[in-house]
């Protein structure tokens, strides 16, 4: 009786060890980068990308992530909502992360217009079943502070209504080093897309309820 008591409490023991020191196993998601040249890669390998790289380093630390580059250099709020239904259908993605607008506000265009489309993409995102997070654009002062104004205004309040997070533009830390910009002065070079990983990931990980350390 004495021997059976004892494993049997050994038994429990190890039992619980094993509970305790089990790690959860993080569910597999997949995010989509929704965005213009600034996440594509202009003038680069779109592999050679911030998000390219970020790919490359999830690939050790967060094998469970799928993280996907729809970026298109150039594009438009309204020429990504053009081809929204297309990402959505072929990537089924868990997260959408919109950089979008840049150039929208380089063309002058309506800063009502711009709010509209990304209210638009970020609603037919989540009735496909993606949470949604948008970045915080800022654009050079070429069509004056009150254009300006209006413009960076819109994401803050298009993140409100939508009720989705605002994520920092990770250009303002780049764009003060001549170093790390191409020669337009509007997109990073090859040496930016480490660093604009290095800022971005914490973030989106945040976003997505990881730890770096995982």
């Amino acid at each position: 009786m004495k021997n059976f008591l004892v494993k049997s409490v050994l038994t429990v023991a190890w039992i619980w060890v094993l509970i305790v020191g089990i790690r959860p196993v993080a569910a597999n998601v997949s995010l989509v980068v929704l965005g213009d040249s600034l996440s594509a890669g202009y003038g680069m390998a779109q592999s050679e990308s911030w998000v390219g790289v970020l790919q490359q380093r999830w690939q050790q630390s967060h094998p469970d992530i799928t993280l996907i580059n729809a970026s298109i250099s150039g594009d438009t709020t309204q020429g990504a909502l053009n081809r929204l239904a297309g990402v959505l259908e072929t990537h089924q993605p868990d997260y959408v992360f919109v950089e979008l607008g840049g150039n929208d506000g380089l063309r002058g265009f309506n800063p009502a217009t711009i709010q509209a489309n990304l209210l638009e993409i970020i609603d037919k995102a989540q009735a496909a079943g993606a949470q949604v997070a948008l970045s915080q654009i800022r654009i050079p002062p070429n069509y004056g502070p009150r254009y300006n104004a209006m413009f960076a205004e819109l994401y803050p309040a298009t993140a409100a209504q939508a009720e989705i997070p605002l994520l920092p533009f990770f250009m303002e830390q780049i764009i003060v080093d001549e170093s790390l910009m191409q020669n337009d002065g509007i997109h990073p070079n090859r040496d930016a897309q480490p660093l604009i990983a290095d800022i971005m990931e914490p973030k989106l990980l945040a976003w997505l309820g990881r730890s770096e350390e995982e």
